[in-house]
């Protein structure tokens, strides 16, 4: 599959990674997404088009596109995460506690906060991320699904049920 089919293909190669077909896939799943999907859905996803790709291809593929920024990492309260792609700029979230509905926001006011942590600490602040948890609309007035213990599927809204 050529690189200019997939968007985020030639952040691959201007990172000097080869852009396989199984990469090619997982990447097509991830940019074709609007939500922030999890392992096991990307792997169901590229399933569909490629049967031969194993959970492992898709787990070091999805910390290879996340080192390289090509998509960025939702981390979640019970340690599991999530992924989408990685838009211009940077993206912050807001995370339901009870459903896990994800929702990102590009609002950052912490570069004064930033500025004075890296004098006080003498570091060189590369990145940041921000997640904040709370309880959606939906939760708060009874009416969102909590969320299974494995997991949760998110699309952007409340999450509907997941299969076994």
């Amino acid at each position: 599959m050529a690189s200019e089919a997939v968007p985020g293909g030639e952040r691959l190669r201007a990172g000097g990674v080869r852009l396989t077909r199984q990469r090619a896939a997982v990447l097509a799943v991830i940019e074709g997404s609007q939500g922030h999907l999890g392992v096991r859905e990307v792997l169901a996803a590229v399933r569909k088009s490629r049967r031969r790709i194993g959970l492992t291809t898709v787990y070091r593929t999805l910390e290879l596109l996340a080192s390289l920024k090509v998509i960025r990492r939702v981390h979640l309260l019970d340690g599991c995460q999530r992924y989408a792609r990685a838009r211009a700029g940077h993206g912050h979230h807001v995370i339901c506690s009870r459903c896990g509905r994800v929702v990102e926001f590009s609002e950052c006011r912490l570069g004064a906060l930033i500025q004075s942590v890296a004098d006080r600490t003498q570091f060189t602040i590369e990145d940041h991320w921000l997640e904040l948890f709370g309880r959606c609309k939906a939760c708060r007035n009874g009416r969102g699904r909590a969320r299974r213990r494995s997991g949760f599927r998110e699309t952007g809204t409340r999450p509907g049920p997941t299969a076994p």
